[in-house]
């Protein structure tokens, strides 16, 4: 019966033999990724330094025939090493944007490496990936975990790519709760009269210019980051529409950038109400010198220089003029949850809603931002009629 032949990527039996001019010569087989069995050896002037070397090839071999850098017995954080440069690539390319790729980093320093840096590749397994992720929960967040979890499946799908696991660990984690689903609240009728008239009464909030901000991000349902973005070429007054062409972030390292939506969907020309049409044209005309030109490419909502206004630092008003009573609950995305709310009781379809929020899918748009319903007495009504008698 034929030997059954080596599992690809191992080798067999090494042999030492003295060589007739002095020396050592170590040779083992070796089963290569294309499933051909050669023979590999390495000289030495003993025999201990023959079969060192001879194993020493058979390693880097094993690591080039994998196709990769990475193998079973590379440590987790030289294997990490190289996944960043992957994700900054992403970054470069567009695929990715330099906030998330910041945050990668930083929870890959703060939680992954001090758990699993020291461990081989091949020791990384799904046990203690789902201990590392569910202790993380515990002490942080599930939204924390979940980044994590996206960290530590980064680097181990790129070590299988170079062959150096056969499968991600991460894969048969336990699934990380972020507990009972917060209800979406928007601002109703009365509190949207109620907010406003609060900010038009706070010499802050006016110094800040968070009035017409907030009927801005009412009126477009855009992110914070998005209108402060907007520049005057952008505004169509003819048309009656604003293009959503940009957003502005804070980059570690570079400062405040203005940046293009990661998805195409981000990318859209809103119609803007008459009040926001009314409220731009006046700022328009209050603009220093005869207004803005066309073409001008100055922000809507400019900082108190006249340059882009930092998101950070406009959620930090937002919440010194909300105060801690009555709408201490409010933030910049409360506008947007409200905006896609009052489309959704105007009965626009969930495609056309994620259209205006710049979604690529209505399934987000209807869980995460349109409020549920209140309790509608005609239901009851109807049940009545049918079922009453």
């Amino acid at each position: 019966m034929a030997r059954p032949p080596l599992p690809v990527g191992t080798h067999g039996k090494i042999k030492v033999t003295r060589k007739p001019g002095g020396g050592f010569v170590a040779k083992a087989k070796y089963r290569d990724f294309d499933g051909v069995t050669r023979l590999v050896e390495r000289s030495g002037h003993t025999e201990t330094a023959a079969r060192n070397r001879l194993r020493e090839a058979l390693r880097d071999r094993s690591a080039q025939s994998a196709g990769g850098l990475i193998t079973g017995d590379t440590k987790f954080s030289a294997a990490a090493d190289l996944w960043l440069r992957e994700v900054s690539s992403a970054v470069e390319t567009g695929d990715l944007s330099p906030n998330s790729a910041y945050l990668y980093e930083r929870q890959l320093c703060n939680y992954v490496l001090p758990a699993l840096g020291e461990l081989r590749i091949r020791e990384v397994t799904t046990p203690r990936v789902d201990v590392l992720l569910q202790a993380v929960r515990k002490r942080r967040s599930a939204a924390t975990a979940k980044v994590v979890r996206s960290v530590v499946s980064g680097v181990m799908g790129l070590a299988a790519r170079h062959g150096a696991t056969a499968t991600n660990p991460t894969r048969e984690t336990k699934k990380i709760s972020s507990g009972g689903q917060r209800s979406v609240r928007a601002l109703t009728a009365d509190e949207r009269v109620r907010w406003l008239a609060q900010l038009e009464a706070d010499p802050f909030a006016v110094r800040k210019d968070l009035p017409d901000l907030t009927r801005f991000m009412l009126a477009t349902g855009v992110r914070i980051g998005e209108a402060l973005a907007v520049s005057w070429d952008e505004v169509d007054f003819d048309a009656r529409t604003v293009d959503i062409e940009w957003t502005l972030v804070r980059i570690r390292g570079e400062g405040l950038r203005r940046i293009p939506p990661k998805t195409d969907s981000g990318r859209r020309v809103l119609p803007l109400p008459l009040f926001a049409v009314e409220m731009l044209q006046r700022r328009a005309a209050a603009y220093p010198g005869e207004g803005p030109a066309i073409g001008a490419a100055a922000p809507v909502f400019p900082d108190t220089a006249g340059g882009w206004r930092d998101p950070s630092n406009t959620r930090r008003d937002l919440r010194t003029a909300r105060g801690t009573e009555g709408f201490a609950w409010v933030t910049s995305h409360v506008f947007r949850k409200t905006c896609a709310t009052i489309l959704d009781e105007a009965r626009f379809t969930p495609r056309q809603i994620a259209d205006q929020l710049g979604h690529a899918r209505p399934s987000l748009t209807q869980d995460v931002y349109v409020a549920r319903k209140m309790a509608n007495p005609a239901a009851a009504d109807a049940l009545h009629d049918e079922l009453g008698t």
